[in-house]
């Protein structure tokens, strides 16, 4: 059974990237990703509709992390630290010692392998540092550009619910 902490905060670092606590600060440019018709289109929310909106998820979050629940990054790059998309570890099942990842990006990095750099740090957090069995993701049909960088990452399809399509990938298809 998995035993968590996720205080203090633990950030993490690619090449490019840092992977850092969602922080008040960030309240404009999370509005803006969860407003964003492109990013939205995949994810069955509806869009965010103010900044206090934005502010009110991010308490949600720093609440959720506190009590060991779920993990949640913003990504950036090590040279700015504004935020342009997330990451999170969410769904954690301790008696399973499993999680699912979700993950956003604004457009204009699309293409351009900062998820494909996030995600690695984040699966490698969850079984080297969460002890995690698997790890699941969830996508629609048409994520085309999802599916495939979770079966870049050695994901496998495992099913279907509803308009979803599910990816798992098992700790040692990692290793």
């Amino acid at each position: 059974m998995l035993q968590l902490n996720f205080s203090p905060f633990p950030s993490l670092t690619t090449a490019r990237l840092c992977l850092r606590q969602l922080v008040p600060e960030d309240a404009d440019a999370l509005f803006s990703l969860r407003n964003n018709e492109v990013v939205n289109q995949y994810l069955g929310r509806p869009k965010a509709t103010s900044t206090a909106g934005a502010i009110a998820f991010i308490d949600k979050i720093t609440n959720g992390i506190a009590n060991n629940e779920s993990m949640y990054w913003v990504i950036c790059f090590k040279d700015d630290l504004q935020l342009i998309g997330t990451i999170c570890t969410w769904n954690i099942d301790i008696e399973k010692d499993t999680a699912e990842i979700g993950y956003e990006l604004l457009p204009s990095f699309h293409g351009k392998g900062v998820m494909q750099e996030a995600l690695t740090a984040v699966i490698d957090f969850g079984f080297n540092s969460m002890q995690l069995k698997s790890i699941t993701a969830h996508t629609v049909p048409g994520n085309i550009a999802s599916s495939k960088l979770l079966e870049r990452n050695n994901f496998k399809l495992i099913g279907e619910a509803g308009e979803e399509i599910i990816y798992q990938l098992e700790r040692e298809a990692f290793f």
